[in-house]
Formats: C-alpha cells, structure tokens, sequence
C-alpha cells in the first residue's frame, strides 16, 4: 500500500450512538485514511445518520440483528472494496478491530459481580448468543485474517479463549485529537452553568452502557465520600435505576471538551472496557483518571501518578480512596504535567498511522 498505490477501503459499523466513542473513533479514523489518499467506504446499517459520516460512500446494509448484518456483509461487500476492515463482530474479514473487547471475557467478569441468576439468564439471550457465534467465526475460525486489539489485556483474551495466534493480533492503542482537550478556557463559567460551587470537587463519569461501565460503584463511592463531591453523568442512560442525591445527569453531551474543563477527577470503575476513549480524552484535559484493572487503558497509566487504578470495580473503599487522594487540589496541579505529558503519546495521528501500517501489511 504504497503512496502510489491508492485503495478502497470498506469499513464495517453496524449501529450508532449519538457521542459514543466507537463512532467518533471511526469518523477519526476514517478521517486519517482519507487523508492518506485512500478511498473510504462505511457498511452500515440504517440507523447512521448521512450528516455524521462525510468521508466517502455509505453502504446501507438492512438487517434486523448482527447475524442479520453479518450474513448481508457477506453478500455486498467484498466487490465493493479492497480490502474489509470491519469494527463490528461478522463472520469474515480481512482486519478486524477488536474494539468491543472479547464478550466472552465481559460475560465472565459480569457473572463473577452478578451472581448465579445473571449467569442463568445469559442463556436465554439472543443477544449474547449471536456475539458469542460471530466472536467464535472470527478468531476460533479465523474468520479475521489479522485483528487490532486496542491493549494487552484484549489481545490476551483473545489468545487465552479462542486461540488466535498471538503473532496474528497488533496491538494499536487508541488516540485522540489531542488539540480539542488543551486548555482552560471559560473554565468558571462553564462550572457556573452546570450549578457547580467554586469550592465544589467536580467528579466526571462519561459513557453508555452504565452497568458495565460501572455507574453504580461511582454513585455508591460518591453518596458514602459526601463532603464537597458533586457527581456529574454524561451519556445515555436511565437515571431513575441510578438513585442518587450527588448526581447531575446530563444526557449526551455534544461539547464533551467543555465538560472535561469544568471537571476535576474522571472516575470510570468499568467491570469491563477494553481501553475507555473517554479515559484517553480526560487524560488529554490534564484530569487524573480513577478507573480498574479491568479496563485496558490502565496499561499506559501509572497509579498514584496520572490517577489511580483499583483492582475491582465494586470495591468502593479503594474507589472513596482515590477520589479522597485526588480531591487535593494541590495533587492535582502538581500531578496535570505528567498528566498532559502522558495524553501527549497518543494523538489521534499516531493511531491512524499505526492503523494503516497493519492495513499495509495485509495489502502486501
């Protein structure tokens, strides 16, 4: 895949979620593909909308679940592109980015947290099924000819439950655009508009899927710390399941960059992420990050330094602990530069190069 040698490039979303991290990735990445010169296909389903996606031709593909879509993949695809670089669990293609992580691996991290009845009703979900046969198509079978993982930890799940060849899996650490998360601008007044006291510790938690991002650890962490702690919630999600008299529920948030200022602690207790874009993107506004082990994205960080890893989400102790650590405000300015300095090894750019890289390798 040389300078001279342009492709198509199809790449495979099924869904959309207005500010999810998956799809401001895509559009990141497909950005830097197109920049290199190549063509830029989406395969997606109905739901995306044609505003969100201005980089090349949308393939709609009308399914009514993944197996579904994963069965039209098989049909459109492959003579409208070069090369199938999918970000979504299908039955073939030629890069597959792990970015949802292995379910298998949720599935057990879940059942260890919730009891016996959750692990029985797995069984009666189709949902689950269906990841499980196309997770099992793409590394059991070897369905994927190559996979990015986005952490170590992803990348060993894979090995561990499926058996791909570990020489097979690149390791591609998500970026941002490091640029939109620099600086303090309008800092007070943005605090003044979400009700925010001066003397007030403002706690960020960001993200969809609440349960396994861990939502309810943080509330618990938070109404147990009190003092000066106010809980501010961005992204979709039903508040009333989430009782709670320091939470803020924002809904998606459009100016994310904006509400990272205002912020000053990020603290995602995830039972299971395979590296949170959200963490990346708090790291890029100088906010110390409280997240688990079971989150990818605690490889690149060091505790006590840039935030503070604890081992299990439900632990609410070492949660109250580390929000207690980084209420100083004393840490947290002595801490912002290593901070910053951190953010600053994962640009966006780097991400895409390093992407197109692997999508070389394959060409070759």
């Amino acid at each position: 895949m040389s300078s001279r040698h342009k492709l198509n490039i199809g790449l495979v979303r099924r869904g959309f979620s207005s500010g999810g991290g998956a799809e401001a990735y895509l559009k990141r990445l497909a950005a830097g593909i197109a920049a290199a010169g190549h063509r830029v296909s989406l395969f997606s389903a109905s739901e995306w909308p044609a505003e969100e996606w201005r980089f090349g031709p949308i393939e709609r593909v009308k399914a009514a679940g993944p197996i579904a879509f994963a069965d039209e993949i098989e049909k459109v695809a492959r003579d409208k592109c070069d090369l199938l670089f999918s970000l979504e669990r299908i039955w073939r293609c030629d890069l597959y980015r792990a970015g949802d992580g292995v379910h298998r691996a949720w599935l057990r991290r879940r059942d260890q947290l919730g009891g016996p009845f959750r692990k029985l009703g797995r069984f009666f979900n189709r949902k689950h099924s269906a990841a499980l046969a196309l997770e099992k198509s793409l590394f059991a079978n070897r369905g994927a000819r190559r996979v990015i993982a986005n952490s170590a930890m992803v990348k060993n799940e894979i090995v561990e439950f499926y058996g791909y060849p570990a020489d097979e899996i690149h390791i591609v650490y998500n970026g941002v655009p490091l640029e939109l998360f620099r600086g303090d601008e309008q800092r007070d007044r943005i605090r003044a508009d979400l009700g925010l006291e001066k003397d007030e510790v403002a706690v960020l938690f960001a993200g969809s899927g609440w349960e396994r991002k861990g939502l309810r650890f943080a509330i618990e962490a938070v109404e147990t710390l009190g003092g000066k702690l106010k809980l501010l919630v961005a992204g979709r999600g039903e508040p009333g399941k989430f009782p709670a008299s320091r939470a803020r529920f924002l809904g998606v948030v459009r100016d994310m960059p904006s509400l990272y200022r205002a912020a000053d602690i990020f603290l995602l207790p995830t039972i299971y992420d395979p590296f949170s874009n959200a963490c990346l993107e708090a790291l890029a506004a100088g906010l110390p990050v409280i997240t688990t082990k079971t989150n990818g994205f605690s490889e690149i960080m060091e505790s006590g330094r840039h935030g503070t890893v604890v081992e299990c989400a439900d632990d609410i102790a070492a949660i109250g602990g580390a929000l207690q650590l980084w209420s100083d405000p004393a840490r947290r300015i002595a801490a912002r530069p290593d901070i910053l300095a951190l953010a600053g090894r994962f640009d966006i750019s780097r991400n895409v190069a390093d992407t197109l890289a692997v999508l070389r390798s394959i060409a070759a």
